[in-house]
């Protein structure tokens, strides 16, 4: 069993990142399977916030 906790925490610092932390972690990953991992945040983050601005009609 995985500890739900650990990984909630997790997911709430992940998203506390800007785009700025995430390029910066896909350009310092050491894999290329750690770098598609971090990309894959940054575009979820991003859809998030689009997503967002959408429903706040601010665009």
């Amino acid at each position: 069993m995985c500890d739900v906790k650990k990984y909630s925490d997790i997911y709430k610092e992940i998203a506390k990142l800007n785009p700025k932390d995430t390029l910066q972690l896909v350009l310092e990953s050491e894999t290329e399977e750690e770098k598609d991992f971090y990309e894959m945040v940054g575009d979820f983050l991003l859809q998030r916030r689009q997503k967002e601005v959408v429903e706040r009609n601010l665009f």
